[in-house]
C-alpha cells in the first residue's frame, strides 16, 4: 500500500529505521496490534490471537493464562523498506517499570486506545510516563467495530484528559458493526477492508463530510505550523505533502497528536498505522544525542556507527538455554566476539552472539550499529540499567528509575532441601525485573519478596514454580510501610569516642531534624557549621552516616523518608578524627535523633478506578467505604458508573475477586499507587 509519503528521502543511514512502543490502558489491544503487524509485514504466517493464547509477543505461558503482557517483548519487522523495532509493552499498573525501561529506549511510539472508553487512567499514566522521556507519539483509536464505539468521543476525551491538540487524519467508514474502512484525509482516499484492502475513490455519499474534516485538519495544522499557515492563506488548501511534512514536525516537537483509527481484531487499519510510524515518527538520527558521564563529566554520544560503542541493557532474560541481554545500542557498532566494558563495574564482558529478536525467535546477525535494538549471548552480569561501552572510551548512561516496591510476601520451599534452588531462582528473578527485590528479614528470618502490586509478586512466584519446578511457600501479602517525623528536635549533641589500642576515634557532631515538607524528596541534609569546625570532607562522611540511619526508623525497622538534617556544629580530635568516626556518628546520632521526634508511621495508598454496572453500585461504594476508601469522583456511562477512590493498598488485597463476586463479574477495576498517608494509629 502506498499512501502520501513518497516525499521522505533516506538522507542518513538510519533514517530508515524505527524504534517503537506500543502504549496502552490493560486491554485496549495492544498485542492484537502487535500480531497484526507482524502478520501484514510477512513476519509470521499465522494471524495469532490473544484470546486462543496463540500470540507471538505473549510468548511466557502465564501470559498466555491471563491474556495479559507482562514483560516487554522486542520484535523486529520490515515494513516499506524500513525497519521497525517494535516493543509490546504491558499496561498494567503492577507492571509499570518494565513500560519505564521500555520508554528510556524507544524513539516514538503508538498509543492505543479503546473507541467506546477513550481515554482510562491506566493509558493516562503510561501518556504521562512518555510525556516525561519526551517520546513521540501517534494515537491509534482502535475497537472501532465494537457497540457505542465513537471516534469522536474518543478525540475528545484526548483534548481533555491529556490536553494535547488530536490531528485526526482518518474519517471511518461505517459505524461499530458496519465499520468497515477509513478515509485518508491527506490524499482523500477510501481504504476498504474486506477479504483483503481495497483503494478507491471517496465514495460520493461521504465526500462532503470527508471536505469538512480535510478542512479542519487544514485549519488546526495551519494555527501550529507557520509553514502550512502561508500555503493555507495562498491557496485556500493545502497539499497532502505539505500537511504530511508538518504532522511530522508537530509529532517530533510534541505539539500535536497525528490520531488514526481502526480495528486490530477485524485486521482494518494496520497498513495505515504501518505507513504513519514510518511517516510521522522518528528515526534514531533524529532523536536528541544520548548524554552520559565519563569521569563525572557529561558527554553527548550521536547516534554514528563509527562513534564509539555505547549502549543501554534494558532487560536481561534468563533462560534454560542462557541468559540473553537486550541493548539499545546508541552510537557505534558493536561485532560478535568482540569485549566489551560494563562503565558502571568497570568490568569487562565478551559478546558471543548478536541476536535480532522475533519475540521467542532470534536471528544471528554479525554486528549492530547505532540505533539498534538487540539481544546478545555472552555477558554473564551485566544488569539492566547497565552501560556497556568501548573500553577505549568508556561513558555511563543515565540507568532507567526503578521504583521502591510497596507489597511483600514471605516465600520459602517446601522441601528443605529445595532451599538453595529457591535462593537462586530468586536472584535470577530479580535480574531480570529490577522492580522486585529480596530480603531477609532480621527479626522472623524469613525471605520476602517484595514489588510493585498483589498481580507483581503472583506472577513472579508462578514463573519460579513454572521454571524450576519449586514446590514454594507463600505468606500473605504485606505492604511496605514508611516513617516520617511530625515533630523533630534541635540541637542533638552525639560524641563518638572510641580508644581500643591502635588508632582511636572520635568525632562530635550536633543536628537540628525537622520535618521535610511540600517536596518530592525523601531527604534533605545541609550543614551551616561555620569556622571550619569540621571539614569538607567530615561534612560529606556525617551526611552519608544519617542516610546509613534512614534505612530503618524507630517504630518498626521502616524506611524513614521526610526529613530535614541540619549540622550546625561539631568538633574534632587532631589524631583520632576520621571519615569513617564521623559517618558513625552521623549514623549513630540521627538515630537518636528520630528516637527522641515525635515520628509517625505512613502507609501506602492507591487510586482505585472502579468500572461498574449501575446496579451493582451501592454495594461497590459500601465496599469501598469498609477499605477505607474515600471516594474523589464519579462519572456515568451507559449502564455503567466509573468509581474514583483513594485506597490503602493494604485494604486492596483480595478486591478483584471481592469486586467479581459484588458485580457478578461484570466488574474491573485498575490501581495505580499514589505515594504514602499516615497509617491510623492503634
Amino acid at each position: 500500500m502506498r499512501t502520501n509519503l513518497d516525499h521522505r528521502h533516506h538522507k542518513h543511514p538510519l533514517s530508515g529505521l524505527r524504534n517503537v512502543g506500543i502504549l496502552a490502558h490493560v486491554d485496549a489491544g495492544k498485542t492484537t496490534v502487535t500480531e497484526r503487524i507482524l502478520y501484514l509485514t510477512g513476519t509470521t504466517h499465522k494471524r495469532g490471537e490473544v484470546h486462543d493464547g496463540t500470540t507471538v509477543t505473549d510468548f511466557d505461558p502465564q501470559e498466555r493464562d491471563r491474556g495479559i503482557t507482562i514483560f516487554a517483548a522486542a520484535v523486529s519487522c520490515d515494513w516499506d523498506g524500513h525497519s521497525i523495532n517494535l516493543i509490546d509493552t504491558p499496561g498494567h499498573v503492577d507492571f509499570s517499570d518494565e513500560v519505564e525501561r521500555s520508554l528510556r529506549v524507544l524513539d516514538g511510539a503508538v498509543a492505543l486506545f479503546d473507541a467506546v472508553a477513550g481515554v482510562e487512567p491506566q493509558s493516562e499514566s503510561v501518556w504521562r510516563q512518555a510525556d516525561r522521556h519526551g517520546v513521540p507519539r501517534i494515537a491509534f483509536v482502535n475497537k472501532m467495530d465494537r457497540p457505542g464505539a465513537d471516534l469522536g468521543a474518543a478525540v475528545d476525551s484526548l483534548r481533555e484528559r491529556l490536553h494535547v491538540t488530536p490531528l485526526v487524519v482518518q474519517m471511518p467508514i461505517g459505524e461499530e458493526a458496519e465499520f468497515s474502512g477509513v478515509i485518508d484525509l491527506l490524499t482523500m482516499r477510501a481504504y476498504v477492508w474486506n477479504d483483503g484492502l481495497v483503494e478507491s475513490p471517496v465514495p460520493d455519499a461521504l465526500v462532503e463530510q470527508a471536505m469538512q474534516r480535510r478542512r479542519l485538519l487544514e485549519e488546526t495544522v495551519a494555527e501550529l505550523h507557520p509553514v502550512v499557515l502561508d500555503e493555507f492563506y495562498a491557496q485556500s488548501t493545502v497539499s497532502a505533502e505539505t500537511l504530511a511534512a508538518a504532522l511530522r514536525d508537530l509529532t517530533l516537537s510534541g505539539t500535536g497528536v497525528v490520531v488514526l483509527c481502526g480495528s486490530a481484531y477485524r485486521n482494518r487499519g494496520i497498513e495505515p498505522l504501518l505507513d504513519a510510524v514510518v511517516a510521522y515518527l522518528p528515526s534514531p538520527a533524529e532523536v536528541p544525542a544520548v548524554r552520559g558521564t565519563a569521569d563525572g563529566v557529561v558527554e553527548e554520544r550521536v547516534a554514528d556507527p563509527k562513534a564509539p560503542f555505547a549502549a543501554l541493557v534494558f532487560k536481561v532474560n534468563s533462560t534454560a538455554s542462557g541468559r540473553l541481554t537486550y541493548l539499545r545500542v546508541y552510537s557505534g557498532t558493536i561485532r560478535k566476539g568482540e569485549t566489551v566494558m560494563d562503565a558502571g563495574v568497570g568490568r569487562t564482558e565478551r559478546i558471543s552472539r548478536i541476536l535480532r529478536v522475533q519475540a521467542d525467535q532470534h536471528a544471528e546477525v554479525q554486528q549492530a550499529v547505532a540505533g539498534d535494538i538487540v539481544a546478545v549471548v555472552g555477558p554473564k552480569l551485566a544488569q539492566s540499567g547497565a552501560t556497556l561501552c568501548a573500553p577505549a572510551a568508556p561513558l555511563v548512561l543515565e540507568p532507567p528509575v526503578v521504583t521502591d516496591p510497596v507489597v511483600s510476601v514471605a516465600v520459602e520451599a517446601r522441601k528443605s532441601t529445595d532451599t538453595d534452588r529457591l535462593a537462586s531462582a530468586l536472584t535470577r528473578l530479580v535480574e531480570e525485573d529490577p522492580s522486585l527485590t529480596v530480603r531477609t528479614d532480621s527479626e522472623t528470618g524469613q525471605t520476602l519478596l517484595s514489588g510493585m502490586g498483589e498481580l507483581h509478586l503472583e506472577v513472579a512466584v508462578e514463573k519460579i514454580r513454572r521454571a524450576h519446578g519449586l514446590e514454594i511457600g507463600v505468606g500473605r501479602p504485606q505492604v511496605t510501610y514508611r516513617e516520617t517525623v511530625a515533630r523533630g528536635v534541635s540541637g542533638l549533641v552525639y560524641r563518638h569516642v572510641k580508644q581500643d589500642g591502635g588508632a582511636g576515634q572520635f568525632a562530635q557532631i550536633t543536628l537540628d531534624v525537622e520535618p521535610l515538607e511540600d517536596t518530592d524528596d525523601d531527604f534533605a541534609f545541609r550543614s551551616v557549621v561555620i569556622g571550619g569546625r569540621v571539614p569538607q570532607e567530615y561534612v560529606r562522611a556525617v551526611e552519608a552516616g544519617c542516610r546509613d540511619a534512614l534505612a530503618e526508623g524507630p517504630l518498626g525497622g521502616h524506611r524513614v523518608t521526610g526529613v530535614r538534617v541540619t549540622l550546625t556544629d561539631g568538633a574534632t580530635h587532631p589524631k583520632d578524627s576520621s571519615e569513617l568516626a564521623f559517618r558513625t556518628a552521623g549514623r549513630l546520632g540521627l538515630r537518636d535523633a528520630l528516637r527522641a521526634s515525635a515520628m509517625v508511621l505512613l502507609e501506602p495508598v492507591a487510586e482505585v478506578t472502579a468500572t461498574v454496572p449501575e446496579d451493582a453500585m451501592g454495594g461497590v461504594l459500601g465496599d469501598l467505604a469498609a477499605r477505607r476508601g474515600r471516594i474523589s469522583g464519579s462519572t456515568a456511562r451507559p449502564g455503567t458508573m466509573v468509581i474514583v477512590a483513594t485506597v490503602p493498598l493494604a485494604e486492596l488485597f483480595g478486591y478483584a475477586t471481592q469486586l467479581r463476586s459484588r458485580t457478578q463479574g461484570r466488574g474491573t477495576f485498575t490501581t495505580r499507587p499514589t505515594g504514602y498517608v499516615p497509617a491510623p494509629s492503634g
